[in-house]
């Protein structure tokens, strides 16, 4: 198989961690008999610091021509006192809508290598979490009408859905949930807002087309108490832009372990979008710091759901889950062990962890 990847690095810690997944494809093109082709994008405040902008259009085009993209990370405080339309983020909003991929999937998934890092009680997580949020990306609040005053004395943003947009992230949801354990609760606020009670009507309109699956809704301020309180009642969570924002950053934090946490923004064609779910950590780029997992298991998840590669995107889990055995550590994910992991020579860097997964491979 040839196809093209398209690489943001971005800013901060980004191009210290794309470096390591590039390498990880490179030996994954190499073991399957694969060719990738790279081309590199600039986005982020690296493009504000080129262009002006935090995204052109010549770089957007970039992306559309590959068949999947890898993204690093943007953003940090060299670029905080810029107008919100010039903050680095704004490409991120740029990218979703330009390439039209309306969901974005985050695995909540708590690795038992590192379940100490776990704040929950051992009886709350019992032998692990796998939690699958299913957000709509590119409508919503984050998309809708907003504005301010003249007189900057109050300001609005407006929250809108479509039906087909509440369809196509729901559908979405029911499938895969019927590929894990067949449970799906949509998270809303129908007691409150119209447009979650249209949520509410679609996905009762649709239901009877997965009877297969058991259909769960819960409002979203309930729902957070719950993610903390029994999160294995949790198999797929289907929401909206805002709410899948606040709940799979709070999912991402019970696992104990957001630098090893992937995700993929996907739409109905076109190339998928796949990034680690942390931030750019500015203090510790070009360190050799970083933690380069998520980065690694972004890119099994670019080769499963864009190049069909289930075998090669499980080689690579296997070697992440390999080093993480054999008690291999970046300072991120070494926890209270920090002192024994670098006594035992295996609290790594950026380029070892990347090496060892390369090397497990």
């Amino acid at each position: 198989m040839e196809k093209k990847i398209a690489l943001i690095p971005g800013d901060g810690i980004g191009p210290d961690v794309v470096a390591e997944a590039v390498k990880v494809l490179d030996k994954v093109a190499e073991k399957f008999g694969h060719k990738w082709s790279y081309d590199t994008v600039t986005a982020g405040g690296c493009s504000i610091d080129k262009f002006g902008k935090p995204l052109i259009q010549e770089e957007l085009d970039k992306c559309l021509k590959s068949d999947a993209v890898l993204l690093g990370a943007v953003g940090g405080p060299k670029w905080d006192n810029l107008a919100s339309e010039l903050r680095p983020e704004k490409a991120l909003l740029g990218l979703r809508g330009g390439m039209k991929v309306f969901a974005n999937l985050r695995p909540a998934v708590m690795f038992k290598q590192l379940k100490d890092a776990c704040p929950l009680k051992d009886e709350i997580v019992g032998d692990g979490l796998d939690i699958l949020i299913v957000r709509e990306l590119i409508s919503g609040i984050y998309f809708g009408d907003r504005g301010t005053a003249a007189d900057g004395k109050s300001a609005w943003d407006t929250e809108r859905y479509t039906w087909e947009e509440i369809e196509r992230i729901v559908r979405m949801g029911f499938e895969f949930a019927q590929k894990r354990q067949k449970r799906l609760c949509v998270v809303d606020k129908a007691n409150i807002l119209n447009s979650s009670q249209l949520w509410r009507k679609v996905t009762e309109t649709i239901k009877g087309d997965y009877p297969d699956v058991t259909l769960s809704y819960l409002y979203i301020d309930n729902a957070s108490m719950q993610m903390v309180r029994n999160p294995r009642q949790f198999d797929v969570i289907a929401t909206s832009n805002m709410f899948g924002d606040i709940l799979s950053d709070e999912a991402s934090q019970i696992t104990g372990s957001i630098g090893m946490l992937a995700s993929a923004s996907l739409g109905e064609s076109g190339p998928g979008l796949y990034e680690p779910i942390h931030g750019s950590a500015p203090d510790i780029a070009g360190k050799d710091l970083a933690n380069p997992l998520a980065t690694i298991l972004s890119a099994a998840m670019l080769l499963r759901y864009s190049f069909g590669l289930e075998t090669e995107a499980k080689a690579i889990e296997t070697a992440v889950e390999k080093v993480l055995d054999e008690g291999y550590r970046t300072g991120d994910i070494a926890g209270s062990e920090r002192d024994a992991v670098k006594a035992a020579g295996k609290l790594v860097g950026t380029k070892a962890m990347g090496q060892l997964v390369v090397e497990r491979l």
